[in-house]
């Protein structure tokens, strides 16, 4: 599973050396690249129109929407820049236009489908360029009954197949959301079965597997939408997961698990974990963080894209929690409470431990929950292939308790916050 930065609010095309220096110290190795950046939503909304300017500039239109050729060329400096910190970019998005754009035009046979398409193929083949294997491309919405979706949707995709196919790119759909009165609503996209049945036919079409998706959990909020049912109903399809927080009422991209209101977060994070274990995901885990980034000042913002990352890591840890499981031949729990019952309900068939241990001596010798519960100088007489999963929230403390007590046993954390199942019987006392 790669972890990926996005650069947007972090990294100006313009003077890229700063904000690709900072995201490198931070330890990220992989970044998200929004074609965007040099081409904007306004800019397309606006394509065709006269400039608005005092000057003689007044009846001049956008550059990229004029030359859309030069937008590898507005990346040049980017790529050099992640090239020299050996940052890889696996996955892009493509230029799209604003959800509440008001153009009439945007028929199948309109200049500015042209010109997307036109822009979508330059991204394509800069993304040759750049090595990268991903490409996201928002579905065709504007001036569209909602009954001619799926043909207007197939004419667009399939008109690029050639030359991502020619480039080793898969395409990945995007769902979306829609203004309706001022209150954002489910899009395109947005019914998980229908976007898992756009890429099969897509795919189908295409004669390989040139499209999958990739799944914004911030839009997921926003339309108030089950995370686990929408995941499970993509299943395989799904390469690229956008990690988002909003309230849900409001367009926002936080950083996870920011976004809070009365101590309790926003988004269903226990859904995303789930979901995604569920179907063994191990596609491109995208963090966007942009408001959060513009919020703090740039003498801070190294510090961010640190806990940016060990964030991420979390999200992978808790994803792969039960490869974690399945890495090692043998395992003992350290804890003898709540965390080991709700291990012991989702893992202890598959993954038996082969005692637990506890710092209460009232325990010692006797059993819990079908485990043997020892005394922690046990671990000492440990297999060294044999790992230690701490059961218990004082994580920290206990693994310097037991490097102290002379334990070189490899030692992880278990955390039972987003398992599929709990426990809910509370121990007493």
């Amino acid at each position: 599973m790669n972890l990926v930065c996005s650069l947007s609010g972090i990294v100006s095309p313009y003077y890229p050396k700063q904000g690709i220096m900072d995201i490198t110290n931070a330890g990220f190795e992989n970044i998200f690249l929004e074609a965007g950046m040099s081409c904007s939503e306004y800019e397309l909304e606006n394509y065709g129109k006269p400039k608005q300017s005092r000057k003689e500039n007044r009846n001049k239109t956008y550059c990229i929407t004029e030359k859309p050729w030069e937008l590898e060329e507005f990346f040049e400096k980017t790529l050099n820049q992640s090239s020299k910190n050996n940052l890889n970019i696996p996955i892009v998005r493509a230029p799209y236009l604003p959800r509440d754009t008001k153009r009439t035009d945007a028929t199948s046979q309109s200049n500015i489908k042209s010109l997307l398409i036109r822009l979508n193929q330059e991204t394509i083949k800069f993304c040759k360029k750049a090595g990268c294997s991903y490409l996201i491309i928002r579905p065709w919405f504007a001036g569209i009954e909602i009954e001619r979706e799926w043909e207007e949707n197939r004419a667009y995709y399939l008109s690029l197949a050639d030359t991502a196919k020619e480039c080793q790119v898969t395409i990945l759909l995007e769902n979306q959301c829609r203004n309706f009165n001022g209150h954002l609503i489910r899009g395109i996209c947005s019914d998980g079965q229908k976007a898992a049945q756009w890429v099969d036919r897509l795919n189908e079409e295409a004669g390989e597997e040139l499209f999958g998706f990739s799944m914004d959990v911030g839009t997921l909020n926003l339309c108030g939408q089950n995370i686990y049912d929408f995941t499970k109903a993509l299943g395989h399809r799904l390469k690229a997961v956008l990690l988002r927080d909003c309230n849900g009422n409001r367009e926002a991209s936080l950083l996870p698990f920011t976004c809070v209101a009365g101590g309790q977060p926003q988004t269903d994070w226990l859904n995303v974990f789930r979901g995604l274990r569920t179907i063994d995901f191990d596609g491109q885990l995208i963090l966007s963080f942009s408001d959060t980034a513009a919020a703090f000042s740039p003498i801070l913002r190294p510090r961010l894209l640190e806990l940016a990352k060990e964030t991420g890591e979390y999200f992978r840890w808790q994803i792969e929690i039960e490869g974690l499981l399945k890495k090692y031949p043998s395992r003992v729990l350290f804890g003898a409470g709540n965390m080991c019952r709700n291990y012991m309900k989702c893992y202890g068939k598959l993954y038996e431990p082969l005692y637990t241990c506890d710092n209460n001596s009232a325990l010692w010798g006797t059993e819990f929950c079908g485990l043997e519960v020892k005394r922690p100088e046990s671990l000492k007489e440990l297999p060294d292939d044999c790992a230690i999963f701490i059961c218990n929230i004082y994580y920290r403390e206990i693994e310097k308790q037991l490097r102290d007590l002379g334990v070189k046993n490899p030692i992880e954390f278990f955390n039972d916050e987003y398992m599929p199942t709990f426990y809910f019987d509370r121990l007493e006392g």
